[in-house]
């Protein structure tokens, strides 16, 4: 084993000793150990609902038929929003006397970004996918997963979830794969509880667990049977983070991947898994699930950057969504996202982060210049992908593709009040023109002005509301040490 990966008895027995909950159990070391009180700040708590109406903004609904080349916008508009619900969208809206006037001049007012897949966690291993197959995304991934504790949970999830909604992102999906034990759950929900995101908790495997051995399936009931005391008064649904019929590419047993399916369909859980991304290795991964009769509608596929003609026509006749990462999926290695054939075949697309781990952060507007760039360079067609289409794969499809367009995804009477403000007169945002062309190919997280999300203001004025960032981001690094410090990562 390579010197930085120092993973042994001596080092696991020290931090047993260090820490007074650490346990080993086959290839894991699990801990119900809660959080030390003094390495961890209160939460400072979430604004409370109320009523707001936006005034004088550039309003892009994303409330139109796809591809619409004006997408429902309307300039100078108003949206209305009381109580977390929107209740009115257009030109000088009336509204109580008592409702807080939000000024929108030089603004740019859309729906929330929604982000399909993203392993929150690991945020707190930032850009440590090294340069050596032994230092690179999986295996230190694996290697540093092994030795994190119920608390690293908390913090990896914690800051990426300020980290979404200082960059406009208001549902995420985390795709949460490496849950040791009931703790490691609950604090990891703790996290997106206290942020006030909407979001997808898809409960994982433990990292390191053999291909061969089953997911925690009676957890995952457990957590269903108490998802009440979870949900956040509905803005957190519960999901499987599923590993198909192979994990890193090792066979697993039909018997055993099958069964996983069954339990998630029993209990109506969506269901989330990677499929078709290293070439060589994932071939015929989508083909395998099809022939098995596992797609469907309330699943989802993860990358598909080699996905077969036949596999495209089984995901459309499924119904079963794509989430594409291109950043991650470009530095990876995994190819080039084939966003047109999805498109063009009908399959519902989301947009994805994945990890911070290899993309370096969460800049979900990069995602979205990045998605068009490759699609348009790859059919060396200018026009392939327009930028409307791409923010509506960042906001109604991407929310289609989660099961979600009933609530969110776009600015609409009666849907909940996700929605983002972005400033044009900061110095890469001016002079304004085309406002989807500045959304996708300008636009930063320091131009968002304000995020909302189920109508509590949790971004105003680009300062985070409820977030303590300075104590956030010390706390991981302090949590990042201890997990090096276990795994011998030094």
């Amino acid at each position: 084993m390579h010197s930085l990966f120092k993973l042994t008895r001596r080092h696991l027995l020290g931090s047993t000793a260090a820490l007074g909950a650490l346990g080993a159990a086959g290839a894991f070391a699990q801990t119900t150990a809660p959080a030390p009180a003094a390495r961890r700040a209160r939460p400072t708590g979430l604004p409370a609902r109320g009523e707001y109406v936006i005034r004088n903004a550039h309003v892009m609904t994303m409330d139109a038929p796809p591809g619409n080349p004006t997408g429902g916008d309307i300039a100078g508009g108003d949206v209305h929003v009381r109580n977390g619900t929107i209740v009115a969208v257009g030109k000088k809206l009336n509204a109580p006397a008592t409702a807080e006037r939000i000024d929108g001049t030089d603004m740019i007012c859309l729906p929330g970004l929604v982000e399909t897949h993203w392993h929150m966690w690991n945020t707190l291993l930032r850009s440590m996918a090294n340069d050596k197959p032994e230092l690179g995304y999986f295996a230190s991934t694996t290697a540093l997963g092994k030795v994190f504790l119920p608390t690293d949970m908390y913090q990896g999830t914690r800051l990426a979830a300020a980290e979404a909604i200082n960059g406009g992102i208001t549902f995420v999906h985390d795709w949460c794969h490496n849950i040791r034990s009931a703790a490691f759950a609950e604090e990891n929900l703790q996290a997106l509880k206290e942020s006030g995101i909407r979001a997808r908790y898809s409960q994982g495997y433990p990292q390191g667990l053999p291909p061969t051995e089953s997911d925690d399936l009676a957890l995952l009931e457990r957590m269903h049977k108490e998802w009440d005391k979870h949900a956040s008064d509905g803005l957190l649904t519960l999901g499987h983070a599923w590993r198909g019929a192979r994990s890193l590419g090792n066979p697993r047993p039909l018997a055993v991947y099958k069964g996983e399916v069954d339990t998630s369909r029993r209990l109506g859980i969506p269901i989330s898994v990677h499929c078709g991304m290293i070439r060589g290795r994932n071939d015929n991964d989508i083909q395998i699930l099809s022939d098995a009769g596992l797609l469907g509608k309330d699943l989802q596929v993860i990358h598909a950057t080699h996905v077969t003609k036949a596999e495209l026509e089984a995901l459309a006749k499924s119904g079963a969504a794509v989430s594409l990462s291109p950043y991650t999926e470009l530095r990876i290695g995994f190819g080039l996202p084939p966003t047109g054939e999805l498109l063009a075949a009908g399959i519902p697309v989301g947009l994805s982060v994945d990890t911070t781990e290899l993309s370096g952060n969460a800049d979900m507007f990069a995602i979205m210049k990045s998605i068009q760039n490759v699609e348009n360079g790859v059919k060396e067609k200018e026009f392939q992908l327009l930028p409307r289409r791409v923010i509506e794969l960042a906001t109604i499809e991407g929310a289609r593709s989660m099961g979600m367009d009933a609530k969110i995804g776009s600015l609409k009477p009666g849907k909940r009040a996700d929605l983002i403000l972005v400033s044009t007169t900061d110095i890469n945002m001016g002079p304004f023109t085309d406002p989807a062309h500045l959304i996708v190919e300008a636009a930063q997280p320091s131009n968002v002005d304000l995020v909302m999300v189920d109508g509590r203001i949790l971004k105003r004025k680009k300062q985070l509301s409820a977030v303590n960032v300075k104590a956030v981001v010390s706390e991981a690094n302090g949590a990042l040490a201890g997990v090096r410090k276990r795994a011998g990562w030094w």
